[in-house]
C-alpha cells in the first residue's frame, strides 16, 4: 500500500484511497496525448512553445485535441498559456511548477518503455 501525508502525518493508504487516487491520475494523465505534451514542455522549458510550434513538434496531433489537451492540462494547473502582446498574437505554453511534478512519472513510463521494447526482442 501507498502511503499518504495528511496533516503532517503519514498514514497508510486504503485500498480505496489507492483506487481513487489511480483513478484521478489516469482520468487527468490518461490518453494519447497528455503525457506527451507534459513531456515535451518540460524537455524544452526554455524554448518559445507556441501552439503551432508543438502541433508540427508532437507530431500527428490535430489541431483541435491539441487545444482540447492544451485547455484541460491548463485546468489542472499542471501547464500555463501566455498571451504575448505582440501582432500578430502568439501564445507561449509552459509546464507549470506543479507540472514539473509530473515528470518523475513521465521519466519512469518511458524508460518501462525501452525496457519493455527489449524484453518483448529478445
Amino acid at each position: 500500500m501507498a502511503t499518504i501525508k495528511v496533516k503532517g502525518q503519514i498514514n497508510e493508504a486504503t485500498c480505496e484511497q489507492e483506487r481513487l487516487a489511480i483513478n484521478d491520475t489516469l482520468e487527468l494523465l490518461g490518453g494519447k496525448w497528455r503525457l506527451r505534451i507534459m513531456r515535451y514542455l518540460g524537455s524544452r522549458e526554455q524554448e518559445h512553445n507556441t501552439f503551432k510550434k508543438m502541433q508540427r513538434e508532437i507530431g500527428n496531433i490535430s489541431a483541435k485535441v491539441l487545444a482540447n489537451e492544451l485547455a484541460d492540462l491548463e485546468q489542472n494547473m499542471l501547464i500555463t498559456r501566455t498571451v504575448m502582446d505582440s501582432r500578430p498574437v502568439t501564445v507561449r505554453y509552459a509546464i507549470s511548477t506543479y507540472g514539473k511534478t509530473v515528470l518523475p512519472l513521465t521519466e519512469n513510463i518511458a524508460q518501462w518503455g525501452l525496457d519493455h521494447r527489449k524484453m518483448i526482442r529478445s
